[in-house]
């Protein structure tokens, strides 16, 4: 009877995974779906894509879209390099300076640890205001077309120095640090050796957090870089390629010129091709550390 009920149970058991299984991989290939359209007609005959629609696979493959952007200059591989460098460095930056904060907040010999959370999340409620800051980065910190104007104001994240609290308070007991400064060690030596390699999974999501932000600026730099500046970053260079097209092609409408020939829709198909490419590659490096960084470092604290 035994044998019975456990076979059962391990039949019932197989039965309910191959239905997760099967859930989780039609879940994942929707979530895939919209991302292989975008990338397949991107490299589409605008006159088809306009007259037909989004096809899973180009009818007649053409690259003029991508050429229209990259047009045979340096502008876009210059923005690449300066996105690439302001990540880089904005994360490794903002992740040490995030690390260091959230370690010295939880740690309980820090008599004002209470006044000084509360001053952080203070500035997650109000703000100064677009004017005030825009005259902070120009007149008094002089960083009118300087990307200093672009990698310090997202070093620091309230939520993220949060996160990183908690997550050192409830994944890493403060007995450690103790057992490292009786050994002698100092507490700048127990953060760099001790507590960042036990930080792992909250550095990596939190790190992902701050590349995704540099990545994806666009508007500090239409604020603070203008035309005198060589290169920008790419989102910004690949929004201003996207409203010369438009304009482009609204300034011809009333002309006798065949507008639909002006690849409007593939263009801003391969900016979006362009622009999401490369950081989709760094989310599987930090994939197996995002959910216990999130889940850890998202506890009340």
């Amino acid at each position: 009877m035994m044998n019975k009920n456990k076979k059962k149970d391990d039949l019932s058991g197989r039965i309910i995974r191959t239905i997760g299984y099967v859930f989780i991989s039609f879940l994942a290939l929707s979530c895939l779906l919209p991302f292989v359209i975008m990338v397949s007609a991107s490299f589409e005959n605008e006159k088809i894509l306009v007259r037909e629609g989004y096809h899973l696979f180009p009818k007649e493959f053409t690259m003029y879209a991508y050429e229209v952007i990259l047009g045979g200059n340096n502008e876009i591989i210059g923005s690449y390099i300066v996105t690439i460098l302001l990540t880089v460095i904005g994360t490794g930056l903002g992740l040490f300076i995030t690390a260091m904060t959230g370690y010295v907040l939880q740690r309980p010999d820090f008599l004002r640890r209470n006044k000084v959370s509360l001053f952080l999340f203070f500035t997650t409620l109000f703000s100064g205001g677009l004017v005030p800051f825009y005259l902070l980065m120009t007149r008094y910190l002089h960083l009118k077309n300087n990307y200093l104007a672009i990698l310090i104001p997202s070093l620091i994240s309230a939520w993220n120095i949060i996160m990183m609290k908690n997550f050192i308070r409830n994944a890493i007991p403060h007995s450690v640090s103790e057992a490292a400064n009786i050994d002698g060690a100092s507490p700048f030596v127990t953060f760099l050796k001790v507590i960042i390699p036990m930080s792992k999974p909250a550095l990596a999501t939190i790190g992902l957090f701050i590349g995704l932000g540099y990545w994806n600026e666009w508007y500090n730099s239409m604020l603070f870089l203008d035309s005198s500046v060589q290169f920008r970053p790419l989102q910004l260079l690949l929004y201003n390629l996207i409203n010369r097209a438009e304009y482009l092609k609204n300034s011809m409408a009333g002309k006798n010129i065949l507008t639909q020939d002006l690849p409007l829709e593939t263009v801003k198909l391969a900016t979006a091709v362009l622009a999401t490419g490369p950081i989709i590659l760094a989310y599987p490096m930090v994939q197996k550390y995002f959910i216990s960084g999130i889940t850890v470092g998202a506890v009340k604290g």
